[in-house]
């Protein structure tokens, strides 16, 4: 089986390379390698997957050093070369995790979401509309939920407003995706993540941010006076569900309702699920159990909530477990001992 990933050096696509290596597939992983956040992350998590940061060129295929069924491009979305890659290469399935991330960033550069995540996102759609695969899955993301205060959040249920451009990209990648599965019979899957965290996770993160604060004997940040909850979901749990869900091809609902028409499906081959842990928990609560295992007290800085942010979220994830039998289920402190154990390994602490 071939796979293309884009976002290879992030954080979810790094660890899905790893588990489509492990399984025996071929994979080439594609990633621009932004400067978003600190640059040096994504390369490690590259040396990981045995790609040496010196040999790198855009828009070069370079061989892994550690799996020989593993191959490395440097490149933008929105590039048109991309076209080229599916001409010489053929795709079982795509696996779209490339996108800029952050809510808050999109406050301050908006165009630079258009532009990944919308642009990009179009040229991998034309690209399996002219080399056709057998599944295209794609990050959405939690964010899409917007005002949305009917818990837990299902897929079920209409998502028309979004409070970021961040969660506006996503919700317009859902659109795309399934006009591209309406008009070409392209079988597309989205995912809506909640909260990822773990083991070489994003700086930007609130679990990164925290834990480097506190061993810097620095104050955290604490939006909404601390009144607020997160589904946090560790990432072996995000990366399970989307191994599973990428065999699990979509096909059209026969009982699909244009009177009443239910979002999360479609007469097109088109679905979306939650991936979340679906235990929310209270912001003040993480903070404890991070400051119990870091054996540091956190200095709290508390602050009015931020624009583009929600208070809750928490997913409904009954689709997920009927459809492919699985459930995340990692403690919130397992995880974040998990973290904390790397976050300490990675920085020599």
């Amino acid at each position: 089986m071939r796979f293309l990933v884009t976002g290879a050096a992030g954080f979810i696509g790094y660890h899905l390379c790893s588990r489509l290596l492990e399984e025996g597939c071929w994979v080439i992983g594609i990633d621009n390698i932004n400067d978003y956040y600190d640059v040096n992350l994504k390369w490690g998590r590259l040396h990981q997957l045995g790609i040496n940061r010196d040999t790198v060129e855009y828009g070069k295929e370079i061989k892994s050093e550690l799996f020989e069924n593993f191959t490395f491009v440097q490149l933008n979305l929105e590039d048109k070369n991309i076209f080229k890659l599916f001409e010489q290469s053929t795709f079982d399935y795509v696996i779209n995790l490339a996108a800029q991330a952050g809510v808050r960033y999109s406050l301050i550069n908006p165009m630079a979401y258009v532009k990944s995540n919308m642009e990009g996102f179009l040229n991998v759609l034309e690209c399996c509309r002219h080399f056709p695969v057998k599944h295209l899955v794609y990050a959405s993301s939690s964010s899409v939920y917007g005002l949305n205060q009917k818990y837990p959040f299902s897929t079920h249920t209409n998502v028309d407003h979004p409070v970021s451009l961040y969660a506006a990209s996503k919700k317009s990648n859902e659109l795309m995706a399934h006009v591209y599965s309406h008009l070409y019979g392209i079988p597309t899957t989205g995912l809506r993540f909640f909260t990822v965290y773990g083991p070489w996770g994003r700086p930007d993160m609130a679990l990164f941010m925290f834990t480097k604060s506190i061993l810097e004997g620095k104050p955290i940040e604490i939006f909404n006076n601390g009144d607020m909850e997160r589904d946090f979901t560790y990432i072996d749990d995000i990366i399970e569900g989307v191994f599973r869900i990428t065999f699990h091809i979509p096909v059209t609902n026969p009982q699909w309702n244009p009177i009443n028409p239910d979002p999360s499906s479609s007469i097109a081959p088109y679905r979306i699920y939650n991936i979340g842990n679906s235990q929310p928990v209270r912001l003040m609560d993480f903070v404890e159990a991070l400051e119990d295992e870091l054996n540091t007290k956190a200095q709290l800085i508390f602050k009015p909530l931020q624009p583009g942010d929600v208070i809750r979220t928490y997913a409904d994830t009954s689709d997920l477990y009927r459809e492919v039998g699985y459930k995340p289920n990692t403690p919130i402190r397992t995880g974040i001992r998990n973290f904390v154990a790397w976050y300490r390994s990675y920085y020599k602490i």
